[in-house]
């Protein structure tokens, strides 16, 4: 029997924007349809530096405790829950849950499910000692796994790898990643490479440079020192990138992706910069034939898929672990731009 506390450790945020107070909360207690998961270590994904400030046109709970890149151990199952035991490895995704009878999660786009329960966002994720999960939405995740270095993949992996199969490239093709060097760049370069693809990478700085091309990127284009990054990109890559993964930021970055990729190409959109449009010149658009394409995180399988990459050793999560009582100072970095790779909470201390 695992004895379960009545409180817990959290950071929780009252308004949007305010304080972020690290504190004892009281352990929530699973639903029928849900599982108990003993968080141990969580991923800080851009989205819940959104979720505190509320900039998205999609309004959180409140007071929230953020966070959806959970992995932890089964502690406690719901009533009506099947296929967990007790002391299975299980992840926190942003997909907390669904309604499973929608045309959308009938046609395997559960996150495309108007009723979506999202964790750190509409459900209280990840930031905290113990979270609980749809059982049929979290993650397996295979025993003996590093439960920190898997945390990233929860969201960050499980979304680029979903873009890269959106991107429809074919192994031998070049892929452009845009914001090569953060959580989600680094990672996208992996899997595109364990997918048989030709990276470029696009970032910024010669300490990026270097880092995406020690995770496997053929050629770099650093936008602080080109001249011009689509003629870079089409130079590097023989005639334009067969496809575009946007994981930046930045609405210009964007923009340029639909000049470089060559024709008959996918443009992949991923990032979420606060209220950027795409801006596509309609002539180029229609006489190269490009798509422009919207990924959003991933379902079951994918899920499963991302995972499976990770477990047989192709995808090597760049983190830094810090305590969850120092999530404000990752905000801070993060605002910043400053951080390379992933940072990574360790929810005991």
């Amino acid at each position: 029997m695992v004895t379960i506390p009545k409180t817990q450790k959290a950071v929780v945020f009252e308004t949007n924007g305010g304080p972020l107070i690290y504190k004892d909360i009281a352990v929530p207690e699973p639903k029928p349809n849900e599982i108990l998961i003993n968080v141990k270590y969580s991923g800080v994904c851009h989205t819940d530096l959104h979720a505190w400030k509320g900039d998205w046109p999609l309004a959180t709970k409140l007071p929230l405790v953020g966070g959806h890149e959970g992995a932890g151990v089964v502690v406690k199952v719901g009533s009506n829950v099947t296929g967990w035991e007790l002391g299975d490895y299980a992840g926190i995704k942003w997909l907390n849950g669904s309604c499973l009878s929608c045309e959308f999660c009938q046609t395997t786009n559960e996150p495309n499910c108007a009723q979506a329960d999202l964790s750190g966002y509409t459900h209280d994720g990840s930031f905290q000692q113990y979270a609980t999960a749809d059982a049929v939405q979290a993650a397996r995740i295979p025993k003996g796994t590093d439960l920190a270095q898997i945390a990233p993949i929860l969201c960050a992996g499980v979304t680029v790898y979903k873009a890269l199969k959106t991107a429809n490239a074919k192994p031998g093709q070049w892929v452009a990643v845009s914001g090569a060097g953060g959580g989600l760049g680094s990672l996208a370069i992996q899997y595109a490479k364990a997918m048989g693809l030709r990276v470029v990478a696009i970032d910024g700085g010669d300490e990026k440079g270097e880092f995406v091309k020690s995770l496997g990127a053929e050629a770099y284009v650093d936008f602080t020192k080109s001249k011009d990054i689509v003629a870079d990109v089409v130079a590097a890559t023989n005639g334009g990138a067969h496809a575009a993964i946007n994981v930046s930021v930045s609405e210009k970055a964007i923009a340029q992706s639909v000049d470089y990729v060559r024709a008959v190409g996918t443009v992949v959109l991923v990032g979420l910069p606060a209220g950027a449009k795409v801006v596509a010149p309609v002539f180029d658009a229609v006489v190269k034939s490009i798509s422009i394409k919207g990924s959003y995180v991933g379902n079951r399988a994918d899920t499963a898929e991302a995972i499976d990459f990770f477990t047989r050793g192709l995808i090597k999560c760049p983190i830094k672990i810090v305590t969850l009582s120092e999530l404000p100072e990752v905000y801070e970095l993060m605002e910043q731009g400053k951080i390379v790779g992933r940072y990574v909470l360790d929810n005991s201390k």
